[in-house]
């Protein structure tokens, strides 16, 4: 079983139009606290992202938000989180979720959530990390993204085995039992000493 006391979440910092995704978030952050599960994310107090830390924080569980400094506006950054973190760029921003995290989940969010969802999956799939990462399918949001994904492996550009990296659930308690049971695989047969 993969150990998994934090977790980085990747959302979106707007709220959408869909309450059934806040909802997912809400119950994402409960069951973090219940579980011990410490909160890595953006540190945004809006949108998505802030219905989830709030939802960690009520039910007194812990959240550590990193932000780079461009974006830490009183408006904008959470000024009542258990730790907040200050990086210089956006770069250092997704280095330190990865080194605070030993897992990954994305909620839905915009282009930044996919941004930061590809290229973790990427760091996976170069053998970079060995912790696992999911994406939780809330109310049939990744649908398409799933397909797309499914057509880059008929196409010859995605493995299967690369495929199978990204784990994919739409229930909050479904989604962490296959993160706890991940195992990764051995880095890529195509990755050696004088390539990578």
């Amino acid at each position: 079983m993969h150990r998994l006391d934090t977790i980085c979440v990747f959302c979106g910092s707007s709220d959408g139009n869909d309450q059934l995704i806040t909802d997912a978030a809400k119950e994402l952050g409960q069951t973090f606290a219940k579980h011990n599960i410490t909160l890595v994310y953006g540190a945004a107090k809006i949108g998505v992202m802030g219905a989830l830390a709030k939802s960690v924080l009520d039910a007194s569980g812990k959240v550590i938000g990193i932000i780079p400094e461009f974006l830490k506006k009183k408006e904008v950054v959470h000024l009542g989180l258990t730790q907040l973190v200050t990086t210089e760029n956006m770069h250092e921003r997704k280095l330190k979720m990865h080194e605070l995290s030993n897992g990954f989940i994305a909620l839905p969010g915009g282009i930044g959530t996919l941004e930061e969802l590809f290229e973790i999956l990427t760091w996976l799939q170069l053998g970079l990390h060995t912790k696992p990462i999911g994406l939780l399918n809330c109310n049939g949001f990744y649908d398409d993204l799933m397909q797309l994904l499914e057509t880059m492996v008929r196409k010859g550009f995605v493995t299967m085995e690369n495929y199978e990296l990204l784990l994919i659930d739409s229930t909050v308690e479904g989604l962490l039992q296959k993160m706890a049971a991940f195992k990764a695989p051995n880095i890529p047969h195509w990755l050696t000493k004088d390539r990578a």
